[in-house]
C-alpha cells in the first residue's frame, strides 16, 4: 500500500508539473538600446589653491587670500553664485625627514582649497580658466562637458530605444517563425550622458587655455515584453 501511494503521489505531482509548464507565458523579451550625440553647452571644472608655510594659520591665510581673489574674478566674469562651490578645504602637516633614533617633526603645513566652477558659456572656458590661474589658482582637479538641459535628448534617446526593442522583437519573432504579439511590460532603464573629456594637471602659470568641447553621448535603454501570437 505505501508503495503504491508513493506511486500515486509522483503521478499527481508530474501532472501538476506538466500542468504548470503549459501554462508558462509565451513572450519575447529584449532590450533596446540608442544613443543620442550632443553638442555640449556648458563646462564643469574643479581648481583650487594649494599653499605651504611653516605655520598652519600661515598657509590657510594665504590659501585663503588666492580663493577669494579667484571667485573674485569668476563673477567679475559673469560666473553667478549659483556656479560656484566649494568642494573641499584641507590642511595637512609636512614631516621632516625620519633620523636615526630621532623623532620625525612637523616641518610646514599645506593648506588646500577647491571649488567647482560651472561654466554655461564655452566661448569664455579659454579665457575664464586662464584669468583664475593669474589670479592665484595654482591646481586644476578636473575638467568635464554637460548640457544645462539634457531632458530634450533623453527623451529623444528613450523613443529611439523604444523603437529598437520592437525592431528586435520583430527580427526574433521571424527568425523563429512565430507571430509577434502586443507588448506587455516596458521597463525604463536609467537614461545618462556617457563617457566625457576630462582633464587633471597642476599648473604654475597659463597665458592661454585651449579647450575643444568635441561631443557628448546621451544613451537610454529599454526592457521590453511581447506577446507570442497565436
Amino acid at each position: 500500500m505505501r508503495v503504491k501511494w508513493f506511486a500515486a503521489a509522483v503521478m499527481v505531482g508530474l501532472m501538476g508539473t506538466a500542468a504548470w509548464a503549459g501554462e508558462m507565458p509565451r513572450q519575447i523579451v529584449v532590450t533596446g538600446e540608442a544613443q543620442v550625440e550632443a553638442v555640449p553647452d556648458m563646462a564643469v571644472i574643479t581648481l583650487g589653491v594649494t599653499q605651504t608655510a611653516r605655520e598652519a594659520a600661515a598657509a590657510l591665510e594665504a590659501t585663503s587670500t588666492g580663493v577669494a581673489a579667484v571667485l573674485d574674478r569668476l563673477e567679475a566674469a559673469g560666473i553667478a553664485a549659483r556656479d560656484m562651490q566649494t568642494q573641499g578645504v584641507s590642511l595637512t602637516p609636512q614631516w621632516s625627514e625620519a633620523r636615526d633614533g630621532e623623532a620625525r617633526d612637523i616641518a610646514g603645513f599645506v593648506a588646500s582649497n577647491t571649488v567647482m566652477v560651472r561654466v554655461r558659456d564655452l566661448d569664455q572656458l579659454g579665457a575664464v580658466m586662464a584669468a583664475v590661474v593669474a589670479d592665484g589658482a595654482n591646481r586644476f582637479d578636473g575638467l568635464s562637458f554637460g548640457l544645462q538641459d539634457p531632458a530634450p535628448l533623453e527623451e529623444d534617446a528613450r523613443r529611439q530605444a523604444v523603437a529598437d526593442g520592437i525592431a528586435r522583437a520583430k527580427l526574433l519573432a521571424e527568425a523563429a517563425g512565430v507571430t509577434l504579439g502586443p507588448v506587455q511590460t516596458i521597463r525604463d532603464g536609467a537614461a545618462g550622458t556617457g563617457p566625457q573629456p576630462e582633464m587633471r594637471m597642476r599648473v604654475a602659470s597659463m597665458s592661454a587655455v585651449p579647450v575643444a568641447a568635441g561631443e557628448i553621448e546621451v544613451s537610454a535603454s529599454v526592457t521590453m515584453t511581447f506577446a507570442i501570437g497565436d
